[in-house]
């Protein structure tokens, strides 16, 4: 059986973490998938979103502890270099809109996976724990840049330095995630966010996006020039002349993601 679940419907990748058993914590040849899965979607233009939810009760509740001690395994400073940060990498440069449906608890680096995708929905029952303080290690994937950026300096300190758990309606009151939606209704929820982003020009969205990324460097100055340059990138595509015909014409236009 695949750690790793994948199948396309209606332009969307979905992608399903698949160690039920084990809460879809990682391992090695886990995350490798993921990697590939995630590959796959940026390279097919069938595929134009990108869906991230996990099978079971869970998630995600991060790295699986057995393989990160066992001596014949992987050394943690590569599972980190190795797994987890081309997963957030690909994330985040992949100029594709990422939805994430967390149906269950996000630990460690499957918190820290999820707040790295563009739209994160939880059920109502889900949780989020900053759980690597309870093992003495630190945030990784990602955790101690994004976090605080979504939360604030402090809260981020607490959740990270106690390890609380945060429901997701309380998730989604601090501005960690999008929105959280009664467990039943969840995957219904998420997937036709998913689906309506699938059919938009997502050729456009991928722009915003990487405006998005930069906009944690760059000054006012920097953005409003990388703005001026990515409208005009924009404004040369098929979807911008496609939804000025269609607004002009008064029909529904058809994307294409060009």
């Amino acid at each position: 059986m695949s750690n790793i679940n994948f199948k396309i419907e209606n332009g969307v990748g979905i992608i399903t973490l698949n160690r039920p058993d084990k809460f879809n914590s990682f391992v090695r040849q886990m995350a490798l998938d993921l990697q590939t899965r995630l590959d796959e979607c940026e390279k097919n233009s069938e595929v134009r979103a990108i869906y991230l939810t996990g099978e079971g009760k869970a998630f995600c509740a991060g790295q699986d502890l057995a393989e990160a001690i066992d001596p014949n395994q992987t050394d943690l400073d590569k599972i980190v270099e190795e797994h987890y940060n081309p997963i957030i990498e690909r994330l985040r440069n992949i100029e594709k809109p990422i939805v994430c449906a967390v149906n269950g608890v996000a630990a460690g680096a499957g918190a820290n996976l999820a707040l790295a995708c563009d739209i994160t929905i939880a059920a109502k029952s889900a949780s989020f724990i900053q759980a690597f303080s309870k093992i003495g290690l630190i945030p990784d994937s990602g955790g101690t840049y994004y976090l605080p950026r979504l939360v604030g300096m402090q809260k981020s300190a607490a959740l990270m330095f106690l390890g609380d758990k945060v429901m997701a309606e309380d998730a989604e009151k601090m501005g960690m995630i999008y929105k959280a939606v009664a467990d039943e209704n969840l995957q219904e929820e998420a997937l036709k966010i998913a689906q309506t982003l699938a059919k938009m020009p997502t050729k456009g969205i991928g722009l915003t996006k990487r405006l998005l990324n930069e906009s944690y460097h760059n000054n006012l100055t920097q953005q409003l020039a990388l703005e001026n340059e990515l409208q005009t990138i924009a404004g040369s595509t098929y979807d911008y002349n496609e939804g000025v015909n269609a607004f002009l014409e008064k029909r529904k236009p058809n994307f294409k993601g060009e």
